[in-house]
């Protein structure tokens, strides 16, 4: 425990220091003005006290001696790593002037606004974006958007809301509430949960449950701490959820154990979804999966039979050759059984108190800046007019269309990109090689980061230094509980929050008057939707539940006109029921109802490439202590998960001559990358699973190395162009194929 004498400052976790989604509370400690250790808060009923090893490390982020702490202007040419310090008016003038400048000749749309996942950064981003007036707003490099955004695209056009399964997060008591009921079982969908908070959801939540009576389901061509523990583990080919449903869907149908009531009253469209799915017998799900008839009618009778049962499901989801459609399949499970937005199904999920961080759908969108605003962007917002789910769901670029478009500079120039929170080159971007020539050749770069990586080095004009999650204030309000981040000491040399930049690169670049004086403002204009601000939030401990019968709080919102504008009761859908038929797929060109898609890339799809590539390569496995490509120069974190690892079934790694601890290369068509061999029955025979984001920051920056990213970073070995028919999901980021052999020696 810390000291006595320490201050200790109450807030909520979020980057940047912890990585993750965050949404833990904790206990910063404070002496003479410096932080001496960060713990969880046991008060908080998120983490009742537990904090990852990210979180713990958050003073090592802080005070790490790379670290950069004030704004630098680059000297040299791009990848020399020549920098001069600046003043931030230097950095503000400069930015402005050449912002101003493209805007003038080339048009706001020339300039994309490029975020990754960490920190607090989809409202000052696009916050930033609109006042300057660019419609491109973009995670570059992520193929298909395939992370979050087609299950987010799926559930809106299934039943108009979100959903997570239930682990009583929802809820000031958590587990001993008696509104909650424990799931019966918990289907775990293509993710390993421990490993970090994923989407919204503290992993350890599903342990709680088991704790509680829950028992699990897993699927997931990998072996994991769960599924050891599960009564079923459907062990698939990667690249055929979508067929895993199906068949699930088959058995529930045609066994009439879904839930009828349910079904008659609040869904649409099941006789057309009953003749859909007898495509898919488990069978013939056994034939393109590998998985077993009688495990998948197992599994699809235990979750059927025993109401209520959830699924929590992870982003290969997003990742499957047609990801919006993979997941609509998924969300007609809970759908079907009427396990939707009951006590330990799928809730639904709404942001806390109705207060909005940023507009996160189209709808948003509208009700925020207005429908007329939303038609303009789109008339310029790449891949917009090529998808008519990415113009009509989410404000996105679609990011396949947009390398096209820097590489050819048609239908207009990409002429400057904003880089905030998004190591594009080291950890985002399939294929970051071709990303890597197509933004050399943009005329002006601006990152916001707190360390060098090998994005900000390659491409920077101008590095603008970022606060910690200690450093700043912010407001979270992903689902629940509506949370304030608290500054608990002075920021390092000139560093400021991704909040304070954007607001004054606002006021300079806007066509019109900013009307806020400072951040606080901002905050507490966004609060005032759930009749609070920031400092009633402080003062309660950081967070706070929404009151009863508000709309942001379960269950059965459907049977109470909660999710309708009209206040009807229903779902928020064009038919007012869960649209097992997509009204919303049909209206966009799209198939209202879910098949399977091979993967373009496989052993069934590419035999002939299969010969001489015969394993499949699996990426993006997490670590519990790094978050995405983040963390690589914490010492405390680094010596948990040293170097970057390749798990090879061992009896294959046997037949190859790799041995446990070997340096291999794995290979294919795209390149190849370097890997310490962990032989293992983790993975089954065929599979070949790597993490991504690796990159050694204790090696040469400058270019061409980089930082090893061309080494060690596996998406070297993905490409773009093979996103689903609605723009949203694919690549081979989960199915692609490769070859290991062993490095010479064995030795790196």
């Amino acid at each position: 425990m810390a000291k006595s004498n320490d201050q200790k400052v109450l807030s909520t976790l979020w980057s940047a220091g912890c990585g993750s989604h965050g949404g833990c509370g904790c206990e910063i400690f404070v002496k003479n003005g410096k932080v001496t250790k960060v713990e969880g808060d046991c008060n908080h009923p998120w983490n009742q006290g537990r904090l990852c090893a990210k979180g713990l490390a958050i003073r090592e982020y802080i005070y790490h001696p790379d670290r950069v702490l004030y704004p630098l202007k680059r000297v040299g040419k791009r990848g020399e790593g020549k920098w001069e310090r600046i003043t931030w008016d230097e950095a503000y003038d400069t930015i402005e002037k050449k912002l101003k400048d493209i805007r003038e000749k080339h048009g706001a749309e020339s300039v994309i606004f490029c975020q990754g996942t960490g920190r607090d950064i989809g409202g000052p981003i696009t916050f930033l974006m609109y006042a300057y007036g660019s419609p491109n707003w973009v995670q570059v490099g992520l193929a298909g958007h395939a992370c979050y955004t087609p299950r987010l695209g799926a559930m809106f056009a299934t039943h108009g809301n979100y959903t997570v399964a239930d682990c009583s997060q929802f809820l000031e008591k958590r587990y001993n509430s008696k509104e909650w009921t424990p799931p019966k079982y918990i289907i775990i969908w293509a993710q390993n949960p421990a490993a970090g908070c994923h989407d919204g959801f503290y992993g350890h939540w599903i342990i709680d449950c088991m704790k509680r009576g829950s028992k699990l389901i897993t699927i997931d061509p990998r072996s994991t701490w769960f599924s050891t523990r599960s009564e079923v583990h459907l062990q698939n080919r990667p690249g055929t959820d979508g067929a895993i449903a199906l068949g699930m869907l088959n058995v529930i149908i045609n066994e009439g154990i879904y839930d009828k009531k349910f079904v008659e009253k609040w869904c649409y469209g099941f006789s057309e979804l009953k003749k859909r799915v007898q495509e898919y017998s488990p069978e013939k799900v056994e034939k393109i999966s590998g998985v077993p008839a009688n495990l998948l009618r197992k599994a699809a009778r235990l979750y059927a039979k025993n109401k209520p049962s959830a699924i929590q499901w992870g982003e290969p989801v997003d990742a499957m050759p047609a990801g919006s459609v993979v997941a609509q399949a998924i969300t007609q499970l809970w759908s079907i059984t009427g396990n939707i937005d009951v006590p330990g199904g799928n809730v639904i999920a709404k942001n806390s108190h109705g207060v909005t961080t940023y507009p996160f759908s189209s709808a948003e969108l509208t009700d925020l800046y207005g429908a007329d605003l939303v038609k303009r962007l789109n008339e310029k917002r790449i891949g917009a007019n090529d998808y008519p789910m990415i113009k009509n769901f989410r404000g996105w670029v679609q990011p396949d269309v947009l390398i096209k478009q820097m590489e050819t500079g048609k239908p207009y120039p990409v002429k400057a990109a904003w880089i905030q929170t998004s190591n594009i080159l080291g950890g985002q971007a399939a294929d970051p090689k071709r990303h890597y020539e197509a933004m050399k050749k943009l005329d002006f770069i601006v990152a916001v980061d707190l360390f060098q990586n090998p994005t900000t080095m390659a491409l920077a004009d101008i590095f603008l230094p970022a606060a910690t999650i200690a450093e700043k204030e912010s407001f979270r309000t992903w689902w629940q509980p509506l949370g304030v981040s608290v500054k608990a000491i002075k920021g390092l040399g000139a560093v400021k929050s991704d909040w304070e930049i954007n607001l004054e690169m606002a006021k300079r670049l806007s066509t019109t008057p900013i009307k806020y004086k400072n951040v606080r403002e901002v905050i507490d204009e966004r609060l005032s939707a759930g009749k609070t601000n920031f400092e009633k939030l402080k003062a309660k401990g950081c967070w706070e539940f929404p009151p009863k019968n508000d709309p942001s709080r379960p269950y059965y919102r459907y049977e109470r006109g909660l999710l309708r504008k009209d206040g009807k009761p229903g779902f928020d859908t064009p038919t007012g029921k869960v649209e097992l038929y997509a009204t919303k797929y049909k209206e966009w060109g799209l198939d209202p109802l879910p098949y399977y898609e091979e993967p373009k890339e496989s052993p069934v799809a590419t035999k002939n490439l299969a010969k001489e590539y015969p394993l499949i390569l699996t990426t993006g496995r997490r670590s519990p202590v790094f978050f995405h490509s983040e963390h690589r120069m914490i010492p405390w974190l680094r010596e948990l998960d040293p170097v970057p690892v390749a798990e090879i079934n061992d009896e294959v790694a046997e037949s190859l001559g790799i041995k446990n601890g070997d340096w291999v290369y794995v290979e294919n068509t795209h390149g190849k990358i370097k890997m310490k061999a962990k032989a293992s029955p983790i993975c089954p025979p065929e599979v070949v699973s790597v993490p991504h984001g690796w990159w050694l920051p204790e090696t040469d920056g400058t270019a061409p190395n980089l930082f090893s990213t061309w080494d060690h970073n596996v998406n070297n070995l993905t490409s773009m162009g093979n996103q689903g028919k609605s723009g949203f999901g694919g690549t081979n980021y989960r199915s692609g194929l490769c070859r290991v052999y062993k490095v010479e020696g064995g030795k790196e």
